[in-house]
């Protein structure tokens, strides 16, 4: 296979809570080696199962606002009372390597990193196929209290508004297609003529008959 070099791709997943960004995340991490998760902080409490530095990197409130103060977030949001962060530290070596991080936040994220870094992005919403099948995957979860689950329910509304300022939009009706049609997204990402950083090399080369 000829190897060219490129640049990685910023990919990222959004959506309501409960439509499948972290089960879709989950998926194509574990089929693709050139992609890894930039793992967030958050101020919130880890739920059943979830490990420290593996999904989240799990901080106090002083800690995250002094990474804030020191501008060591790519992008960092406020959801439902609880802080979310991207650090950088990191994510600029993968992409000049040619490797692509995947990023798992909400449209408040997305939009400061599309003032950042919009060249290096390829953004997707995953939309749920019903909010009543939305509100179903929120109870079956186990995650959350009632009450919790109502005002989730009371947010997807105003994340579902900020559908337009992505690029890609993916309905997840169905896992395994949902699936597909990311890995399509990202493998024509990767594919772009700007992204192909090597490809004037190799064009050269093939012109002088390599």
């Amino acid at each position: 296979m000829t190897d060219v070099k490129r640049r990685g791709v910023m990919l990222v997943l959004s959506s309501p809570s409960g439509a499948g960004k972290t089960t879709i995340s989950r998926r194509l991490l574990g089929a693709d080696q050139d992609l890894k998760l930039s793992v967030s902080v958050t101020t919130r409490a880890p739920r059943s199962g979830e490990v420290d530095g593996v999904d989240y990197h799990f901080i106090d409130r002083t800690r995250f606002d002094r990474l804030v103060a020191d501008g060591a977030m790519l992008e960092h949001a406020e959801v439902f009372g609880h802080c979310y962060g991207t650090p950088a530290t990191g994510v600029e070596d993968r992409l000049a390597a040619g490797k692509d991080v995947l990023f798992d936040i909400d449209w408040q994220g997305t939009q400061q990193l599309m003032r950042t870094a919009r060249a290096d992005l390829a953004t997707i919403f995953i939309l749920p196929p019903s909010v009543r099948e939305l509100e179903r995957r929120l109870h079956i979860r186990a995650q959350d209290s009632d009450a919790v689950v109502r005002h989730r329910m009371e947010g997807a509304g105003r994340e579902l508004d900020h559908w337009q300022e992505y690029d890609y939009i993916v309905i997840n009706d169905d896992l395994d297609r949902a699936i597909n049609e990311v890995r399509s997204i990202l493998t024509a990402e990767r594919l772009r003529r700007e992204r192909q950083v090597g490809v004037a090399a190799y064009v050269g080369d093939l012109r002088r008959g390599g």
